[in-house]
């Protein structure tokens, strides 16, 4: 067994930790920005840290109507220009916390009047001294080149910084994902035997919108890390933007499917992918009914789930799959070929 299909099954009680412990953390952050509220956050991250970004970008500007911008590393470590970041938020992400250039972000953005906050797995790293208020991540050491359970406790913590920064959606609503992360990895041999088809796949486009948009990104990068398969990765309106022009007869493309705002065009996507004879494969859950009418294979988690709540859960099957491809191409997903798991760039 990999050590990343090992690191996937722990994500429930990595989930449940990361929220039991950063409780009194969250509370403490969310008096404080209380008195003194940012008028702008900023998120810097490379990677896989990059797509859970992605995620609290959505989740922050919907639960608290403050705008949120993804930090350019390079204007700080390239270009040294420099931003005014009084009244911000700067958020850095990263596993190991030794991210060179988010580091540099967080350093900068600090010394320009930001307020700053580190979300990182590990408690010594750079990053956790460098920040003026660390969300640690309580995911366990990550063996596996290939980060899983270290992305959802990142999503976890986005979700506590968003109630921090005023968003209505708090612990008592947080309590209920572990288990839909476990009900999401009862799904393993299903997804095992689904992968098999997909043997000799070398191109695929992952589709998600909104909440799930990050998936997307996270779903791409699993596949072009672990399996080597060229995976581009849209929002369902952006793909009609041009992209579709790709798809043909046979062409594999996989869509996040959950109930809520993002349905109906991610409904008219699913009607011109079949029109087209794409080979599309969904990830849904109990809510979601209408999908199975659209003709196309479905991963179906067995939970019903709010949109809210579905970015977590709805990654597990991604992941699964893409551990499960790897396996099939006789690929070893615990060490990718010219990857390391700490990557530093400037």
């Amino acid at each position: 067994m990999s050590r990343m299909l090992d690191e996937i099954r722990q994500q429930p009680d990595a989930l449940a930790r990361t929220l039991s412990a950063e409780l009194k953390n969250t509370a403490k952050f969310r008096d404080l920005m209380a008195v003194r509220r940012p008028r702008l956050v900023v998120l810097a991250a490379r990677g896989t840290s990059d797509n859970a970004a992605q995620f609290g970008r959505y989740l922050i500007e919907i639960t608290t109507g403050i705008p949120v911008s993804l930090a350019a590393p390079s204007v700080h470590t390239l270009y040294d220009a420099p931003l005014d970041y009084r009244d911000a938020l700067v958020v850095g992400i990263s596993q190991s916390g030794e991210s060179t250039d988010t580091n540099v972000v967080l350093e900068k953005a600090k010394r320009a009047g930001a307020v700053t906050v580190g979300i990182t797995n590990e408690a010594k790293s750079a990053m956790a001294g460098i920040a003026d208020h660390v969300f640690l991540a309580r995911a366990g050491r990550e063996k596996s080149v290939a980060a899983t359970k270290t992305y959802t406790s990142q999503l976890m913590l986005f979700y506590m910084l968003a109630y921090a920064l005023g968003g209505k959606l708090g612990p008592a609503e947080l309590q209920a994902i572990p288990d839909l992360a476990a009900a999401a990895c009862s799904l393993e041999r299903e997804v095992a035997d689904l992968a098999g088809r997909y043997r000799f796949m070398h191109h695929a486009v992952v589709v998600g919108r909104g909440l799930n948009y990050a998936n997307a990104f996270e779903f791409a990068l699993k596949l072009m890390e672990t399996s080597y398969v060229v995976a581009e990765r849209f929002s369902s309106a952006d793909f009609l933007h041009g992209p579709i022009a790709m798809v043909e007869p046979n062409f594999p493309v996989f869509l996040f499917t959950p109930t809520g705002p993002t349905w109906i065009s991610t409904q008219e996507m699913l009607v011109r992918l079949r029109d087209l004879k794409a080979e599309t494969v969904v990830i849904t859950d109990k809510s979601n009914a209408a999908v199975s009418s659209l003709g196309p294979r479905v991963i179906t988690i067995p939970a019903k789930i709010p949109e809210i709540l579905s970015p977590i859960p709805y990654i597990v099957p991604a992941q699964l799959f893409a551990a499960a491809l790897a396996r099939e191409k006789n690929i070893d997903p615990d060490r990718p070929r010219t990857l390391s798991k700490v990557t530093r760039t400037l």
